[in-house]
């Protein structure tokens, strides 16, 4: 090798040995900037293998489960817009939003004969202000009425569950189940729904996926003996509710109310244990939710309605019917699938939603 190439060589060497320690320094002095500001170089040892805490979920919004019944009432509350006054073509629009919500025809009479009389109180003559008006009108006609689940102050509680078929009468139980238990109450089904079949099935599924204790019987069976031994082994297995499923379908009305009935008084045979009996509706039913209502209330002194399906309908205006028409407070509504989507119903949150 000659000495000049030797020398050029040489020289390279030193040039990428030069280049490498300053890179070095380069990396060096980054990482001890990062550490210094908490970046992802200080996320090392402990911290980086401390796991994240999810959140827990947040109950759903009413508003984003409404858009139905919203929508039905906005597209003629919207026809107010373009009215100069207050005249009989404005207030047949309040009518039309309230009749296709299903409110229904008494109770859509009796709220505009209230607003009416309140616009002239307040000497209102734009006929935008009618909006805000209504919903006032409607938050107020839905206050009062006690919406709390109540519990048996010694022993267990016994909640009673009717309904028609279909309604989601099942689900519902599986998900107040699931927030008794969460709450440090063991709950027990009792599958009292005897006449349908595969139906205590579906109700050890679920207590199965719940982590809750499940009375059942034989099909056919005496729904009022299933009752009679879940009350019998609440004590036994610690049960601090017993919640009931019931038929929904019998051969005829009267052979199914006159069997709710019996139920209810096996029920009562622990004084102070049955202390809910909930109604289940569909609320996609509209009106005929309200000739359910009716039926049932008649046999079984009903004391709250859990209204399903709420975030699948236009016809949500059933509850101010519900409520107007037979007394009886809505407790519970369902907007969705989840487990969390069963929620107490709020009467200025439900009002909110539909206007919002």
């Amino acid at each position: 090798m000659s000495p000049t190439l030797a020398a050029v060589l040489l020289i390279g060497i030193f040039v990428l040995a030069g280049a490498l320690i300053a890179l070095g320094l380069g990396l060096s002095r980054r990482a001890r900037r990062l550490e210094e500001a908490g970046g992802p170089a200080a996320a090392t040892g402990a911290d980086a293998a401390s796991p994240s805490v999810a959140a827990p979920p947040r109950p759903p919004a009413l508003r984003d489960r409404l858009g139905k019944t919203r929508a039905t009432l906005s597209r003629s509350l919207g026809a107010l817009t373009g009215h100069r006054a207050i005249d009989d073509e404005a207030w047949d629009s309040v009518e039309e939003a309230l009749l296709l919500a299903d409110v229904g025809v008494a109770t859509t009479s009796r709220l505009l004969d209230d607003l009416r009389a309140r616009a002239a109180a307040d000497r209102i003559g734009d006929p935008e202000q009618l909006v805000p008006l209504l919903r006032e009108e409607l938050v107020e006609d839905l206050a009062g009425p006690d919406r709390s689940l109540h519990h048996a102050p010694d022993g267990p509680t016994v909640w009673l569950f009717v309904g028609v078929n279909g309604t989601g009468k099942t689900t519902t139980i599986a998900k107040l189940a699931r927030r008794e238990i969460d709450d440090g109450r063991p709950a027990l089904l009792a599958a009292a729904d005897t006449f349908r079949a595969a139906a205590a099935d579906q109700l050890t599924h679920w207590a199965d996926r719940v982590g809750a204790d499940v009375v059942r019987g034989q099909e056919g069976a005496d729904p009022g003996s299933v009752v009679f031994d879940a009350m019998n082994a609440a004590g036994g297995r610690g049960a601090g509710v017993v919640l009931v499923d019931t038929a929904g379908r019998m051969h005829t009305k009267v052979n199914l109310m006159e069997e709710l009935k019996k139920v209810r008084r096996i029920a009562e045979r622990t004084p102070g244990a049955l202390q809910e009996v909930l109604l289940v509706i569909d609320a996609t039913t509209g009106q005929n939710g309200l000739t359910q209502a009716t039926q049932f209330a008649d046999a079984v002194d009903v004391t709250g309605v859990v209204l399903t399906k709420l975030d699948g309908t236009s016809k949500g205006g059933i509850v101010l019917a519900i409520e107007a028409e037979l007394d009886i407070p809505v407790k519970l509504v369902g907007v969705g699938e989840a487990p969390d989507d069963l929620v107490p119903f709020d009467p200025e949150e439900f009002v909110a939603a539909l206007f919002a």
